[in-house]
């Protein structure tokens, strides 16, 4: 008899525990979709949060994006006295025209990391002048941006970390490296710029 009440206890604290198992595994998913979907003012007020409203100001900026190949803009370095074009894309057809804005990222003013490349034997031939502290100017369709460089890399060809989301106005202006390098140049010299003034 006793055996038999400890078998049927047994099987019941399994029923028991499966069931707060399959509850909790649905209530997880739900729980986490609540958090991830949380974009409205706690207030109920019906606002949407400040990230929601950069993103609508950050779109402001621009009525229009650019097609691929189209001249968007115009970069000026003063440091080197260099106004160079950019072509939004950064296939040979632009980098043979000027400039390259990379399309995977944002514009230029706008919130996250701009992106902008350009051959070291041409349009950045005297980048390795330009340093910390100096500016870069950006014109485009959506006004001035002023950028302040904060740091200068040399990477590996293949280090993907240049075009990362950044968490504010940012401009990356890279090139290969060693400037005087014959041939694939194995390196890319990087200029991180922070957005001072638009």
């Amino acid at each position: 008899m006793k055996r038999k009440l400890t078998l049927k206890g047994a099987i019941g604290l399994t029923f028991i525990l499966g069931g707060i198992w399959i509850a909790a595994s649905n209530f997880m998913p739900y729980l986490n979709s609540q958090k991830t979907s949380a974009h409205i003012d706690p207030s109920s007020t019906g606002k949407t949060d400040v990230k929601t409203e950069q993103k609508t100001e950050q779109h402001s900026l621009y009525t229009v994006r650019p097609e691929m190949g189209e001249e968007m803009g115009v970069l000026s370095i003063p440091k080197i006295s260099a106004h160079l074009p950019i072509f939004h894309g950064t296939d040979e057809d632009e980098l043979e025209k000027g400039v390259g804005h990379y399309a995977g990222s944002v514009l230029p003013g706008e919130e996250d990391n701009s992106v902008l490349s350009g051959h070291r034997d041409t349009v950045f031939r005297k980048l390795g002048e330009v340093d910390i502290g100096d500016l870069l100017v950006v014109n485009t369709s959506a006004g001035e941006f002023t950028y302040k460089v904060r740091k200068v890399r040399i990477v590996d060809a293949d280090d993907r970390t240049v075009i990362v989301p950044k968490p504010r106005a940012t401009l990356t202006v890279t090139t290969c490296y060693p400037f005087d390098f014959i041939g694939d140049a194995p390196q890319r010299y990087i200029l991180i710029g922070d957005l001072v003034r638009k």
